[in-house]
């Protein structure tokens, strides 16, 4: 049994699916600033924009692992300017995905509601190889593969809000402690 990051079981194991990848080849921090993107949204949304993706028609915003990222006006949607199409950490983590959608396909899960709770993605050990340089010197070559975990979860039905309003509460909305804790006081004396 692999134990996850994110314990899903802890909320409510019926209406949630995982899946993971070990030692994928891809670089981990390409492979981060996709599941940071995609953390959030459908599953359906998440295919679209992949897709999207691979075709450069959208981009995947850098914001940690972003030295030397080139700047992109694509990016400008996210309110950055650096960005990148890392097509290779775009298709594994597409596959995850499907897997953990068919994984709550047979739990019986509704797979038109799901959504990417989180996307874990660990660092793997480092695969060493060498390159020869010049005058006989060996330097390292290293790939930086990564762990990755998948959490979809079903959507509960969303309940609207009520619209009459108590006539004797208190609205709390938009103050910070120490009105909230005036009210409090001015309440407990009347």
């Amino acid at each position: 049994m692999v134990r996850y990051a994110a314990a899903s079981e802890a909320a409510n194991p019926e209406k949630s699916s995982r899946s993971h990848g070990e030692y994928l080849r891809t670089h981990f921090k390409n492979m981060r600033e996709v599941a940071a993107a995609l953390t959030g949204l459908k599953v359906s949304k998440a295919y679209t924009y992949l897709s999207d993706v691979q075709e450069h028609k959208q981009i995947i915003p850098f914001r940690r692992f972003a030295g030397g990222i080139g700047r992109a006006s694509q990016a400008k949607q996210f309110k950055t300017t650096k960005g990148r199409w890392p097509e290779k950490s775009v298709k594994f983590i597409t596959r995850l995905i499907k897997n953990a959608e068919s994984n709550a396909d047979a739990k019986s899960i509704d797979v038109e509601g799901l959504v990417i709770k989180s996307i874990v993605v660990n660092q793997a050990p480092k695969t060493r190889r060498r390159t020869y340089r010049a005058h006989g010197r060996i330097n390292p070559y290293q790939g930086h593969p990564c762990h990755v975990e998948v959490i979809l979860v079903a959507t509960d039905a969303e309940v609207e809000r009520s619209k009459d309003k108590d006539a004797g509460a208190i609205s709390l909305v938009g103050l910070n402690r120490r009105q909230v804790a005036r009210k409090r006081i001015e309440a407990a004396r009347a």
